[in-house]
């Protein structure tokens, strides 16, 4: 029996296609609106600002705070059981993008964790994309 894999996006949805493809090259790509300057994240095809349908992808240095963070300590699904407990965090990127991940690189999330920590990326590599996760500066 092989290990389970962690579920992964589709990449038939033209909105974030451009973000998940960009993971596989280690890069974390983000929207910025033409217009009116605002960033939009998770990638869409209108300014969350402004509605404008000009947008520009940036990509992101990977290094942010995180926003917070709950620590797992039982999981059923089977691409998790066994790497409980972990940490589930919202992480605020340096460039005003705020996105869903895992805190990993800590032996103890809760001891090792704290809001208002520095976090770079760190990825996990899968055939057709990487997801990005952090783990502390």
């Amino acid at each position: 029996m092989t290990d389970a894999q962690r579920p992964l996006p589709s990449l038939d949805d033209p909105d974030s296609r451009p973000f998940w493809e960009a993971t596989k090259n280690h890069e974390i790509r983000y929207q910025a609106c033409d217009e009116c300057s605002g960033v939009v994240f998770y990638p869409r095809s209108r300014c969350t600002h402004c509605l404008s349908l000009k947008l520009s992808w940036h990509i992101s240095r990977g290094e942010g705070t995180i926003y917070t963070f709950s620590v797992i300590r039982q999981s059923r699904h089977p691409a998790f059981k066994d790497k409980a407990p972990y940490a589930v965090a919202m992480v605020d990127l340096d460039e005003g993008v705020r996105l869903l991940t895992n805190i990993v690189g800590v032996d103890d999330p809760v001891g090792e964790i704290h809001i208002g920590q520095r976090v770079v990326v760190a990825w996990e590599d899968h055939e057709e994309l990487s997801v990005p996760l952090f783990r502390p500066a």
